[in-house]
């Protein structure tokens, strides 16, 4: 067989093969609800530290008030509809980094904590500045093996009352 016979029948088993590669699928869609610009689901593992589910019955809000979650490195950020307040302010934030050495309480300069439970709850600023930074949200903080998990809430999402519910839900 000549070259040209060769090449004839190799573009026609390359035009066949393309022909029979089944298209492009689209993308899956997320299995959760998705806020702002965000482009996938929170790490799962980092979620379990506190669920929505939790987020939703210790702070009084509902899947009507649920705007989505937004998925960053570490950080799972639950988001809430509050009345005429701004959508980005009005989160509950779960941030779980692994950690080799994670020391049994925080350790912050700024703010005090006092323990309730297995959980550190922020209590008061060290200094005017840093009260101005903590006006108007709540935090937790809990040690666990090779990883902390930092809670950060809107307290117009979730009151300061309602701290002792989400540090008994934490994980």
């Amino acid at each position: 067989m000549t070259r040209w016979g060769l090449a004839m029948i190799g573009c026609f088993a390359a035009g066949f093969a393309l022909a029979q590669t089944p298209p492009a699928q689209p993308a899956a869609k997320p299995n959760c609800k998705i806020y702002g610009s965000g482009t996938k689901c929170c790490d799962p593992a980092i979620a379990a530290h506190l669920a929505k589910a939790d987020v939703i019955s210790a702070c009084g809000q509902s899947e009507a008030t649920y705007l989505g979650e937004k998925a960053e490195k570490d950080t799972c950020t639950y988001y809430f509809k509050v009345g005429s307040e701004k959508e980005d302010s009005t989160f509950v934030q779960v941030f779980a980094p692994k950690q080799p050495n994670v020391p049994p309480a925080p350790n912050d300069p700024f703010f005090s904590y006092k323990k309730m439970g297995k959980v550190f709850v922020l209590d008061k600023a060290k200094s005017p500045k840093a009260q101005s930074m903590i006006q108007n949200s709540m935090g937790l903080w809990m040690p666990g093996k090779d990883y902390f998990v930092s809670v950060k809430a809107s307290t117009k999402v979730c009151a300061k009352t309602a701290a002792k519910k989400l540090a008994a839900a934490m994980k």
